[in-house]
């Protein structure tokens, strides 16, 4: 019975998997995962049909009763629509939970995304627990009960107290054995993600909201590909400075833009908290394209060229139209870096722009 509850239960996972890659583009237009997210796994709406099912009940006229021969067409037009409404509904949402290693899985698989090779050295040793033996002592949590009992069944059957007739077997203090574990150091990559965007007054609501969709999924990849990551924000109009994530996505300024704020900070944090040698370091800049002023676009460029790329695993720049906003920065990068790799730009006209946004940050494996 249970094997069979196992089986069902695999192939429940298996359609809802299939109806979520079937879906995806949805999802991701519409975000509405986002607000369903907990800590390891997304609640995601599936329609339900409901399948039709005979009940018992007074009826009024038997099997069968009534005018016209077996096998009659039934009159066409016999109702006309009116009456009550049905009690029941036809269609209802079913809630699923599914964890966000398994939503990464679905997205690598749809967009054909590469997994990431760390780059260089950037490896910590990180301290695993493993069991691997048993001890005579040890807190009762890691009692191992099997053996423990086996230890009890040979001391009753050597000594003559085992009864067939009654076999309960009551274990001593001396038979107790426990799981024991030694601690091993592995090398583990670890990743930064820094996100910034312009919060200036040409980035509006639905700017914001595109940012905050994309982002979810980018972190949910590289999530899936490091162990240790971690996360930080930057904001920028005429300055920068860094926020929690509830501020990076509802803070909007009136100022106006000087991407180089944003880049300055960016180089900081890199030099004082995630050293190259340590970390993946993958910041993600998006903004409307539109600048200061010509000069600080050719700083921007200087700072890119001289204090970032050299340290990243890769640089993204996604440009999301706005009805304010130039566009003119994505072409500036795309002049400045015609040939590096490690400079990727996208070009979001909407939210259906953004699964072809994902698929081309994160298209390269870097």
């Amino acid at each position: 019975m249970v094997h069979r509850i196992d089986i069902d239960h695999a192939r429940f996972r298996q359609i809802v998997r299939g109806r979520v890659k079937r879906d995806l583009a949805r999802y991701i237009t519409h975000g509405e995962l986002i607000g369903r997210r907990g800590k390891e796994s997304v609640s995601i709406p599936l329609p339900q049909v409901s399948l039709p099912r005979f009940r018992f009940g007074e009826n009024g006229k038997g099997v069968g009763q009534g005018p016209g021969e077996e096998g009659s067409p039934m009159q066409p037009g016999e109702g006309d629509g009116s009456g009550q409404a049905g009690a029941d509904a036809a269609e209802h949402t079913l809630e699923v939970e599914v964890t966000l290693e398994e939503l990464a899985a679905i997205l690598g698989e749809e967009l054909e995304l590469p997994n990431i090779e760390p780059r260089g050295e950037r490896e910590v040793d990180s301290a695993h627990d493993r069991f691997s033996g048993i001890s005579n002592v040890g807190p009762e949590g890691l009692r191992h009960f099997r053996r423990t009992f086996r230890r009890a069944l040979r001391r009753e059957l050597a000594s003559g107290q085992y009864d067939p007739r009654n076999p309960i077997v009551v274990p001593h203090r001396e038979d107790r054995l426990y799981k024991s574990w030694t601690t091993r150091e592995a090398p583990e990559s670890r990743a930064v993600i820094i996100y910034m965007m312009d919060v200036s007054g040409s980035m509006g609501n639905e700017q914001k909201e595109i940012v905050r969709i994309e982002s979810f999924w980018l972190d949910t990849w590289l999530r899936s590909q490091y162990k240790n990551i971690e996360t930080c924000y930057i904001v920028h109009d005429a300055a920068a400075k860094e926020v929690d994530q509830e501020t990076f996505y509802h803070l909007r300024e009136s100022g106006g833009t000087k991407i180089s704020s944003a880049y300055e900070l960016c180089a900081r944090l890199i030099d004082e908290r995630y050293p190259p040698s340590d970390w993946n370091i993958y910041p993600f800049h998006f903004s409307d394209g539109d600048n200061w002023s010509g000069k600080d676009t050719e700083r921007c460029v200087a700072m890119l060229r001289e204090r970032i790329l050299p340290k990243v695993n890769q640089f993204g720049y996604g440009q999301v139209k706005s009805a304010y906003g130039t566009g003119q920065f994505k072409g500036d990068l795309d002049a400045a870096f015609p040939d590096e790799p490690r400079v990727v730009t996208s070009d979001v006209q909407n939210r259906d722009g953004i699964l072809d946004s994902i698929k081309t940050f994160l298209g390269k494996g870097r």
